[in-house]
């Protein structure tokens, strides 16, 4: 048997991580600069990290939601408190399209209405529910398809018309559209669109899989906004590594036995993955380190002339280029040794772990300007 071939790979093998570095099978070290789809948030083989698994690992490694398990009230409690949503309760899943997939099933279950409302440009997984509101006909196959309203980003004129009609279920946005070109939706955007939401009993569904956990330099980039979403999907750096995603939700929504339900969501050693990163991230303060090495990152390269736009916030950093960015990435990859992600075709994603020093970031805008003057 050979695999299913729907990724485009890299001819690197990565065996090994440390911190913000990687190292393929023949020892080359690489300076990660994306952390594997911003899912590795405290870095590569965090020492405590290792240690609190190996102990669970040893113990127990899964049992059922037949049974108590209280890994799973110790890590809603920190994430609670952490987080600033005490008030909230927690479901957990494996990933974040079955986070979004759950958040839009309880919207539903809640207003009773079928139809969804997503920004253009907008990616929440490829699930049946979360590719529906994934704004890429390419990858939602018919059975998909559904009623869905796409609307572009800051556009309140044509939201408030359609969530006037009173049928829309749910309304996702991303705190930060990451496939989407690294886009940050204005605050006051936000703040509109929570307003127009509540007034019309719409669940806002505040989509942080990518964007959450730190990465924007508060615990989730909507914050930046002021506003207190119905729910906020999480998975990606949850687990540094480990699958495991989660749907913080609103007190006004009921929960009913059966009305959710997952097989291996919430197992120990998930559970024991998620609070060693919230350890980690307080202990480390991996939040300031974010804001502090993100804005210094992205206050130098704005002064690069090839560079057309710098977006982001914290580290979730876009740098969109005039031309593709395709021979720069592998520039990047197979002569400096820099792992680098894109959105499209022109813009540069970089989510490294939230360790990332000021003399990593230093070492990269070297590598990036060499491959730049190369290139000219």
């Amino acid at each position: 048997m050979d695999l299913f071939d729907v990724y485009p790979l890299f001819d690197v093998e990565i065996v090994r991580g440390e911190g913000c570095r990687t190292f393929d099978k023949e020892g080359q070290e690489y300076l990660d600069l994306y952390g594997g789809h911003a899912v590795i948030s405290v870095g590569h083989s965090h020492p405590y990290y290792l240690q609190q698994l190996q102990a669970q690992m040893e113990k127990l490694i899964f049992y059922s939601n037949s049974v108590q398990n209280s890994l799973q009230r110790e890590l809603a409690h920190k994430l609670g408190k952490m987080s600033g949503y005490d008030d909230c309760s927690l479901f957990l899943i494996n990933s974040g399209a079955e986070a979004n997939e759950n958040a839009l099933k309880l919207a539903s279950f809640y207003n009773g209405r079928k139809k969804a409302m997503a920004l253009c440009g907008a990616f929440h997984g490829r699930t049946s529910g979360a590719v529906r509101v994934t704004d890429n006909p390419k990858i939602t196959a018919p059975i998909n398809a559904g009623e869905v309203e796409f609307v572009p980003m800051n556009d309140m004129e044509r939201i408030v018309k359609s969530l006037d009609k009173g049928d829309i279920c749910a309304v996702i946005v991303e705190g930060i559209q990451g496939v989407g070109g690294i886009r940050v939706p204005d605050d006051e955007f936000l703040r509109q669109l929570q307003a127009a939401c509540n007034r019309t009993g719409t669940v806002l569904i505040l989509d942080e899989i990518q964007s959450g956990y730190g990465r924007s330099g508060k615990f989730f980039a909507h914050q930046y906004a002021g506003i207190r979403p119905d729910m906020i999907t999480v998975a990606k750096g949850m687990g540094n590594g480990f699958p495991i995603g989660g749907v913080l939700i609103s007190p006004k929504f009921k929960p009913e036995y059966g009305m959710l339900g997952t097989t291996f969501g919430g197992n120990h050693l998930a559970c024991t993955a998620a609070i060693a990163v919230l350890d980690i991230m307080q202990a480390e303060k991996l939040m300031e380190n974010s804001l502090r090495v993100g804005a210094y990152l992205k206050e130098a390269l704005e002064q690069f002339p090839q560079i057309k736009e710098v977006r982001g916030r914290g580290l979730m950093i876009g740098l969109e280029f005039e031309k593709p960015v395709k021979l720069l990435r592998e520039k990047l990859l197979y002569e400096q040794h820099v792992f680098t992600g894109a959105s499209g075709t022109n813009v540069i994603r970089l989510l490294p772990p939230l360790c990332l020093s000021k003399e990593d970031a230093d070492l990269f805008l070297k590598r990036l300007e060499t491959v730049l003057k190369g290139l000219n």
